[in-house]
């Protein structure tokens, strides 16, 4: 088992990942037992033998998709902590140590690099990409009541608990807000880690499609939030059936009864009926779902607590191993 696992998804970096990887060396030597872990996903340049040649540990994710990468990783790799950083030379290293730090004696759960309140805007050359960043940070924490700096950044640090409790259900670059928001509902610890960020160099290509993966991101945040605060979600559809059908009701149905005693517009009534009927039922869903969302995360902190023991059981399994 590592002290520190820097985990690096690849896909098409071979003009930046050995320097990605001799840098994470550098800023990581006084940290003994980190491993330095290269998952190339079906690059079709030389990725791989770049990386082989700075000393990093090569290993594959044929399926594509860097969600169906960090899967992979989260699975494969055990350590006391995690850093995920990018392959393509954007973020500084030298953040690495402090990181670290917040999950070693903080005990934070993800350490999130916020390049937004740095250099970010002045660096990045795509307009779309400043704005969709900005758009799906105050989603999120309008939607989700937290603060977290930057959501799509690739440059994070996990706790071990995190890491092997997280469950990896986007298969692209949604992932990020996926597993911020998960942080956000599971009450776990998140700590911002300002860092500087330089764009990429020339030649190096984003992977990410600002609209259609920017279309996939907020569809994302629609679903995790009908999902994780299904009360909500049904209480705003059920407020507004309902608030539509007393507009339809009152000056169409009930004024001209209360004046003439008669109900001249029953098509009306009958929409309006079924529209109350609708928003009651809606609820009442939102209310099913929300105490079985409640249920799930009482489990979740059993699962935690279970978790926790497997990392100081594992401790122990190292400690004898270095003692003997």
């Amino acid at each position: 088992m590592d002290k520190l696992a820097i985990l690096i998804p690849c896909y098409n970096e071979g003009q930046t990942i050995r320097k990605v990887v001799t840098d994470c060396k550098n800023s990581t030597s006084k940290i003994k037992h980190t491993g330095i872990y290269v998952y190339d996903n079906n690059s079709s340049d030389n990725t791989v033998s770049e990386a082989l040649a700075a000393g990093a540990i090569v290993r594959h994710e044929y399926q594509q998709g860097k969600g169906n990468v960090i899967r992979r990783m989260f699975r494969e790799i055990d350590a006391e902590c995690y850093i995920m950083i990018d392959g393509d030379d954007t973020y500084p290293t030298a953040a690495i140590p402090d990181m670290a730090a917040k999950v070693f004696n903080r005990h934070v759960d993800m350490v999130v690099g916020d390049r937004l309140s740095s250099s970010y805007f002045e660096e990045n050359k795509r307009p779309f990409h400043n704005f969709g960043n900005v758009l799906v940070r105050r989603s999120i924490n309008f939607f989700f009541k937290n603060d977290i700096k930057d959501i799509m950044t690739g440059y994070r640090a996990f706790s071990y608990q995190f890491v092997k409790s997280y469950p990896v259900l986007s298969h692209g670059f949604e992932i990020e807000t996926e597993m911020s928001i998960l942080a956000i509902e599971n009450n776990m610890l998140i700590d911002n880690q300002i860092i500087d960020y330089r764009d990429r160099p020339d030649g190096s290509e984003s992977k990410l499609n600002t609209y259609s993966d920017g279309f996939k991101v907020l569809r994302r945040i629609f679903t995790l939030f009908r999902n994780y605060r299904p009360l909500q979600f049904y209480g705003i559809i059920s407020l507004l059936l309902i608030v539509i059908a007393a507009l339809l009701f009152f000056p169409n149905v009930w004024i001209p009864y209360l004046q003439t005693g008669l109900v001249d517009k029953i098509p009306t009534l009958i929409v309006c009926g079924f529209l109350l009927i609708t928003g009651i039922i809606s609820y009442s869903s939102g209310l099913i779902l929300d105490s079985i969302v409640q249920k799930e995360q009482r489990e979740f902190e059993f699962r935690l607590e279970q978790i926790q023991q497997q990392l100081i059981s594992k401790q122990k399994q190292d400690q004898n191993h270095d003692n003997n």
